[in-house]
């Protein structure tokens, strides 16, 4: 076990619980589907329950629902009458996720949609106060400027993996798609006069990103 690990056992050990039905929910996930540490996990769970907690939006757009994690972590941070609208472009998640999001104790918050979020966000007609982006990085410029469109003065859009488990500074991966996505999203965020910024090296990097 090496000092990282260490620190990071004590972390999880020194905030809010996981709850049960999260942790079976990540477990299933791992288990269950391809890429299962693409979930948000306890300490990036409780971390987005506490920002929606502290910004208190009305209505929150999730881009990439997969296993519905984050959608649930998000849901138990909204106060009453708030929504998340979330969407998963792959169809093949569907049959995984549901259950899980109907079955959570926060359903009734939960709209869960399959489609592109770039094309079907904005036919909501709603005005959002809050965005987590966690869709393909390949096209996370497009994301970026979809989200902040529809998205409210003052509000905010935390973009997962903008760190891309350290490629963004490595070399060897400058000809991967979405390596290249991230560092153009990244490059163009930092430039953005339209916004302010900070990245946190939470886990795979979270970019927290406030429209002016």
């Amino acid at each position: 076990m090496n000092e990282n690990t260490d620190l990071d056992n004590y972390v999880l050990n020194h905030i809010d619980a996981e709850g049960d039905y999260l942790y079976r929910l990540y477990r299933a996930t791992n288990i269950h589907t391809v890429h299962g540490r693409m979930a948000s996990g306890h300490l990036q769970g409780r971390l987005l329950k506490m920002l929606v907690r502290m910004v208190q939006p009305k209505n929150v757009l999730e881009v990439g629902t997969f296993s519905g994690y984050s959608a649930i972590c998000i849901a138990e941070g909204l106060e009453e009458g708030g929504k998340l609208y979330t969407f998963e472009i792959n169809d093949e998640m569907e049959d995984f996720t549901r259950p899980w999001i109907e079955g959570s104790a926060v359903a009734d918050k939960i709209d869960f949609r399959i489609g592109d979020a770039n094309i079907e966000a904005p036919k909501l007609g709603v005005e959002f106060d809050m965005a987590f982006v966690d869709g393909d990085k390949r096209t996370y410029m497009e994301t970026y400027e979809m989200v902040l469109s529809i998205l409210r003065k003052g509000g905010y859009i935390l973009a997962d993996n903008t760190l891309w488990d350290g490629h963004v500074t490595d070399e060897a991966y400058q000809k991967d798609s979405q390596t290249q996505g991230i560092c153009r999203f990244n490059d163009f965020v930092a430039q953005d006069g339209r916004v302010e910024k900070v990245i946190l090296p939470l886990r795979d990097g979270l970019t927290i990103i406030r429209k002016k």
